[in-house]
């Protein structure tokens, strides 16, 4: 984030149990969104980016109940996909979170009049080296499920936590990588600088 906002003064507020609770459907992980959320806002945010990719319903209310920008972690990446179009290849690794990320996709690919064409991956096995605190086997992981894809003109590495394997994924494939963090920063970044905060 630095890299790319230096003059911002970032902090973490942390939830590290809504990632096990959201296959929990008893769970009310959305009010807990909305908790941080409005926490955040309170405290003096004048931007909040989420970075879990499986909330976003739930970060879209957050959005509409604030007057700061709140972004969902893929926004940003999702557009640079559908700009570019042709075959997009999500490569995830926490199943939870593809369907809605394929509707958020959609709903972006449909404002912009895209003829983009999305296709969704999952790989178990680096989501549970990554749980098991083994970040060189996650990311080797990542990148010999990217080799596997063939003819796509991109390819979104989906979550925050598969950003760390993007030169892997480069070495591995022809294909444009893209990753979520660098372009939500960006973003976030233009939307809190337009209303002048």
């Amino acid at each position: 984030m630095l890299q790319i906002w230096p003059e911002a003064q970032a902090y973490n507020l942390l939830d590290d149990s809504l990632e096990v609770d959201r296959v929990n459907p008893k769970a009310n992980t959305s009010q807990r969104i909305q908790t941080l959320a409005h926490y955040a806002s309170s405290q003096g945010a004048n931007g909040i980016l989420f970075t879990c990719s499986a909330f976003g319903e739930a970060i879209e209310v957050a959005a509409d109940s604030l007057n700061i920008p709140v972004l969902k972690p893929n926004e940003a990446m999702f557009y640079q996909a559908i700009e570019k179009g042709g075959r997009v290849a999500m490569l995830a690794t926490f199943e939870p979170a593809i369907a809605g990320m394929e509707r958020e996709f959609l709903e972006i690919k449909q404002q912009l009049n895209s003829g983009a064409v999305l296709e969704s991956f999952c790989v178990h096995e680096a989501r549970q080296a990554l749980n098991a605190g083994d970040q060189e086997k996650h990311d080797q992981l990542v990148a010999e499920a990217a080799a596997e894809l063939k003819g796509f003109d991109s390819i979104m590495l989906a979550h925050f936590s598969t950003s760390g394997a993007k030169h892997r994924v480069e070495a591995a494939t022809n294909s444009l990588v893209l990753t979520s963090p660098g372009a939500a920063v960006g973003m976030l970044k233009k939307q809190v600088l337009e209303r002048g905060c």
